[in-house]
C-alpha cells in the first residue's frame, strides 16, 4: 500500500461521507486501529468519523460490539457471520450510518488449511445493508495489513457510490 493512496482514497470518503451528512465508525481485529488511522491521518476528519472499536480478543469482539460467543465460537474469529456482526455492532454502539469492519489471520503464525495466513473477512454497513467479502492477501504481516486498509476503504467508496 502506497501512502499516497491511503490518502487519495480518505479524502473521497471524507468527501462522499461529508456530502451525505454521514458518520463512519471502524471495528477492527488484524488491522489494530490502521483504518481508523488512515482516516484521522486527515485534519478535520472529526466531521465525517466518529469512532473506532480496536477489538483484537475474542472478548472484545463480544464485550464492546455485542457479537455473541458462541458465533465465535461455532464459526470462529474469522469468519463471515463474525464480521457481520462486528459491522452490525460498530454502528449498534456508535452514532454512526456507515462502518466497515475487519477480521483476519495476518501471520506469521495463526493460519489453518481452511484459513491460511493471509484470510480476511471484510464487512461493510452502509445505511442498515451489510455486505461482506473474503480476501486472501499475499505477503508479511505488515503486507496483509496493509492490503486490508486499503481495500477496506476501497469497500466502502464503493458501497457509498463512488
Amino acid at each position: 500500500m502506497k501512502p499516497e493512496q491511503t490518502i487519495e482514497y480518505s479524502q473521497a470518503l471524507a468527501a462522499l461521507l461529508i456530502d451525505k451528512s454521514m458518520m463512519l465508525a471502524t471495528a477492527e481485529s488484524c488491522t489494530g486501529g490502521l483504518i481508523a488511522a488512515a482516516c484521522t491521518d486527515l485534519a478535520g476528519s472529526s466531521a465525517w468519523f466518529e469512532r473506532g472499536f480496536v477489538t483484537y480478543s475474542n472478548a472484545a469482539k463480544t464485550e464492546l460490539l455485542g457479537v455473541p460467543a458462541e458465533l465465535i465460537a461455532q464459526h470462529g474469529a474469522v469468519s463471515e457471520p463474525v464480521v457481520r456482526a462486528m459491522a452490525a455492532g460498530a454502528v449498534a454502539h456508535s452514532r454512526t450510518q456507515v462502518a466497515v469492519a475487519v477480521t483476519g489471520v495476518a501471520g506469521p503464525s495463526g493460519g489453518s488449511p481452511d484459513k491460511p495466513v493471509g484470510t480476511v473477512w471484510l464487512g461493510w454497513s452502509v445505511g442498515g445493508h451489510i455486505t461482506t467479502e473474503c480476501c486472501l492477501f499475499d505477503g508479511d504481516r505488515a503486507a496483509i495489513r496493509q492490503a486490508t486498509v486499503l481495500h477496506a476503504l476501497q469497500g466502502l467508496l464503493l458501497r457509498l457510490g463512488a
